[in-house]
């Protein structure tokens, strides 16, 4: 395992850490490897995400090729929906 010098941490940084630390039974050090690799994680799922919306997702699976397809499904549950309409 190598070892690692972080300088300059702020006093109110590393009394939440050493505090943190106190409550979940862990070294100081202990502790702070866990919350870099939290951070490393978050970071990485924060860069995976495709950055698109619900809509732009789904619309996506109806490209310009697909869009005959796309008013042929739209026109069915609009016929289906018409069809129910009223009914319990």
């Amino acid at each position: 395992m190598g070892d690692m010098l972080i300088r300059g941490i702020p006093e109110p940084l590393k009394r939440e850490i050493e505090q943190a630390a106190r409550i979940g039974g862990q070294s100081l050090s202990g502790k702070a490897i866990d919350l870099l690799r939290k951070g490393i994680i978050a970071e990485k799922e924060a860069r995976s995400a495709p950055g698109l919306s619900a809509w732009d997702s789904i619309r996506s699976v109806f490209d310009a090729e697909a869009s005959d397809e796309f008013v042929e499904t739209m026109d069915e549950i609009e016929a289906e929906r018409k069809r129910d309409f009223g009914r319990p």
